[in-house]
């Protein structure tokens, strides 16, 4: 029997929020695109203007150094969306592979200011922004739209917005935009959790993430094993808890109490709700039993739904 599920009432925040944990890194060049295209485990060499995209940039492991939500800015230019505790270092990464490639690769994040956007967007776009992943210019900025976060029954369509300033009015609080976050089931990678995570062990390939037909990038082997060979044990679950949870915090089961079954990948908190973290988990660990945070004996950890189904996992 599975751990039981929770699904609070629910009351969805709207507004805006400055996203003073996110940085931008600039790829400028005719051969922009094509670079990025062998670092990261989405296609961007494809990447039209009307969308904006999901990846992953992975070590030689396999394992997640940064996430990015990324778009294109004018011809040549592609603008990635990470983690600001992390830029600095994946910066540096990407820029020992340019190497003669027609591409520079800079920091951003100054003139690109973000903003994170819970609710009605009201500027004049095209019916296509109601999907997922698709992108605008608009009057002061640039919308994406992100995967909606989703509790219980209801449904609240997030955004990520560029521009100087916020759309809407920023009412929305950083920790409630990091609650969104969670309900989405969207994994962002910080530095806390850099090199944790194979792709799958946080969903990412659920939601729009990874492209399995591209070709060659760093750790890609490892990604396409765990896809194809049905070694994963581990995913990501939304779950609540007392206490707020923090991205990097380990997570116990009652059942083995001397071993972590889990780390938390972010949390935030919901009016209503209360702190929510997305966690990523044993597989083994939801069947039966307790969970705990940060210790064996540490506050209660309770599963609540994902906003996407789950793969069947082999035996």
């Amino acid at each position: 029997m599975s751990l039981p599920t929770t699904a609070p009432a629910y009351s969805a925040p709207t507004g805006a929020t400055r996203l003073t944990d996110w940085g931008v890194i600039r790829a400028a060049g005719a051969e922009a695109r094509k670079f990025l295209h062998g670092q990261l485990t989405q296609d961007v060499e494809l990447l039209g203007m009307d969308e904006a995209r999901l990846a992953g940039f992975c070590s030689a492991k396999g394992r997640l150094l940064a996430t990015f939500v990324f778009w294109r800015d004018g011809a040549d230019d592609v603008l990635l969306a990470c983690s600001v505790d992390l830029l600095p270092a994946v910066l540096k990464r990407l820029s020992m592979f340019v190497l003669r490639a027609k591409c520079k690769l800079s920091d951003a994040t100054a003139e690109c200011p973000l903003w994170g956007v819970a609710g009605t967007l009201p500027v004049e776009a095209p019916e296509a922004l109601l999907a997922a992943w698709s992108r605008t210019d608009a009057p002061g900025g640039t919308a994406l739209r992100l995967p909606d976060a989703v509790w219980g029954d209801a449904r609240v369509p997030r955004w990520l917005w560029a521009g100087a300033t916020a759309p809407v009015a920023a009412t929305l609080s950083a920790d409630e935009w990091q609650g969104l976050e969670v309900a989405s089931g969207v994994a962002r990678v910080v530095a806390a959790t850099a090199e944790q995570f194979v792709p799958q062990m946080v969903n990412l390939e659920l939601v729009g993430g990874v492209n399995f037909k591209k070709g060659c990038y760093p750790g890609q082997e490892i990604v396409a094993r765990s896809q194809y060979r049905g070694t994963l044990k581990r995913r990501a679950q939304v779950v609540t808890c007392a206490a707020a949870l923090q991205p990097g915090q380990e997570v116990f089961h009652d059942a083995d109490p001397g071993q972590p079954a889990g780390m938390v990948v972010l949390g935030g908190s919901l009016p209503s709700v209360g702190h929510v973290a997305l966690v990523e988990l044993k597989l083994a660990s939801l069947e039966g039993g307790k969970l705990h945070a940060a210790a064996a004996d540490g506050p209660a950890v309770h599963l609540a739904a994902l906003p996407y189904a789950l793969p069947l996992e082999p035996a």
